[in-house]
């Protein structure tokens, strides 16, 4: 049986999905693009003690983000194609190859197909990813092949995932990324000081971090799914912004439990307050688990919600990804024909 042709399918320059750019190609926010980087602040306990956060309430304001916005058929089209742009294109698994990194580097520079974007109407759009994210060992293959291009380049570090190597090892990890060519470099915490309460050495622990490195973007992963409870995600975002940090993060992705919707809200509300009180705008990345398109139009719409549209751009807001973008791009196809095709059509690396 023949499907009739989708308008979407014909090629136009006033597509559709172009037909808000104010989200997909954030024209209308140059004027408003500059994020003053964070300076951090002097070490409060005062600004930490009094925080305690109410679950319930937590968990029932996120029941409310899938029912109360619908985002369909062209809209969520348009929602799509500016979640890739905000997302940290990443491998970081044992058997990491030269090869598959390059081949990563490859998707990230041109996340969807040729034909998708023309069917689309966004060959303007210039699509690409906001980073891509290795190990320190690929960064020579990912820096060679991201040549020439928009990508940031990103490196976890600190002695990612567990973070319990000797501090003065940690520290010299984040020297050899940036001098590696990094740009960006996703630190992990000590958990141990978010558990004890130890909350001036997280301070000096960050600081430090942040001091090394340099002019990369410093993301602070706390590895939420192991601080035992919202209340110390919440004082440890805090400490972790006081510190300097330009982004905080869910986690490494390795942990049981990764990124969720009350735990992002929480952050998110402290990066609120954190703006609030210092007109300083701090970076959110959700990472682990965010692997399909329901899930990231959940957060972006948390982010639209709770911190406004300014944040939905890749200097505040990233999803640190690696199925995800498949996924996406198979949402697109389904837009743009009316089937979905098989995930094999749409590799990564």
């Amino acid at each position: 049986m023949t499907k009739n042709i989708t308008k979407a399918q014909i090629p136009q320059k006033d597509s559709k999905v172009i037909s808000y750019p104010n989200l997909v190609d954030s024209e209308s926010l140059k004027e408003n693009s500059g994020v003053i980087r964070n300076p951090g602040t002097d070490f409060r306990l005062d600004k930490i003690s009094n925080i305690a956060i109410n679950k319930s309430a937590v968990e029932r304001r996120c029941t409310n983000y899938g029912t109360r916005r619908s985002i369909k058929k062209d809209k969520q089209a348009a929602w799509l194609l500016k979640a890739i742009t905000l997302m940290d294109l990443t491998t970081l698994s044992g058997d990491d190859t030269d090869a598959r990194v390059r081949r990563l580097c490859s998707k990230a520079k041109q996340p969807i197909s040729n034909k998708l974007e023309k069917i689309l109407g966004a060959e303007s759009l210039d699509l690409s990813v906001a980073a891509v994210c290795v190990y320190h060992d690929m960064l020579a293959s990912a820096k060679k092949a991201l040549n020439n291009s928009k990508i940031n380049l990103a490196a976890v570090s600190t002695g990612f995932p567990a973070g319990l190597s000797p501090l003065p090892l940690r520290l010299k990890e984040i020297e050899y990324s940036v001098d590696s060519g990094a740009n960006e470099i996703d630190i992990v915490i000590s958990r141990r000081h978010v558990l004890e309460g130890n909350w001036k050495e997280l301070y000096k622990e960050v600081k430090m971090f942040r001091e090394k490195c340099g002019d990369a973007h410093m993301k602070t992963i706390l590895a939420t799914g192991e601080l035992g409870n919202l209340s110390n995600i919440a004082k440890a975002s805090q400490v972790c912004m006081m510190a300097g940090a330009d982004f905080i993060k869910t986690s490494t992705g390795k942990e049981p439990t990764n990124a969720t919707l009350p735990v992002s809200l929480v952050m998110v509300r402290m990066i609120r307050n954190f703006y609030n009180e210092t007109g300083i705008r701090i970076g959110f990345k959700a990472a682990g688990g965010i692997s399909d398109t329901k899930t990231a139009l959940l957060y972006m719409t948390m982010i639209q919600e709770e911190l406004g549209r300014r944040w939905l751009e890749p200097d505040l807001f990233r999803f640190g990804a690696s199925s995800l973008l498949g996924d996406i791009e198979r949402q697109l196809d389904h837009f743009s024909s009316g089937y979905y095709s098989a995930s094999y059509r749409h590799p990564l690396a």
